[in-house]
């Protein structure tokens, strides 16, 4: 079994600043994609940042030069750094998990956490 659990939302300002943090256990593939997704009330779940297991990151361009995705394999966490916040990053945030054998592709997904932007 695989879990995702994920800290750090919350409420902010515009132009304020969250840390999302999301610790994976269990028995995975090292060779993996861990990101970060979010879905908007009425949207549709979208890739905010990524990163693989060997530093490959990839941003959606909404968010690219304000957020930053690191991992500390280690650990097996990935973090999500969000800086100069908008009322339009509000949003239930994800943590997501992919790997893929050589018969299956694997995802799971950590529980969410809420990130409010608002004055």
């Amino acid at each position: 079994q695989v879990h995702l659990v994920e800290s750090g939302g919350g409420l902010v300002q515009p132009g304020g600043s969250l840390r999302l943090s999301c610790k994976v256990s269990g028995d995975f593939y090292r060779f993996n994609i861990m990101g970060w997704y979010r879905q908007a009330p009425g949207k549709q779940r979208e890739l905010v940042a990524s990163m693989t297991s060997v530093g490959i990151t990839n941003y959606a361009d909404s968010v690219k030069g304000r957020f930053t995705v690191s991992r500390d394999n280690t650990k097996d966490t990935v973090y999500l750094q969000m800086n100069s916040l908008k009322v339009e990053d509000t949003a239930v945030y994800y943590c997501n998990l992919n790997f893929k054998t050589l018969l299956k592709t694997y995802d799971y997904w950590g529980q969410g956490t809420q990130v409010t932007v608002s004055s």
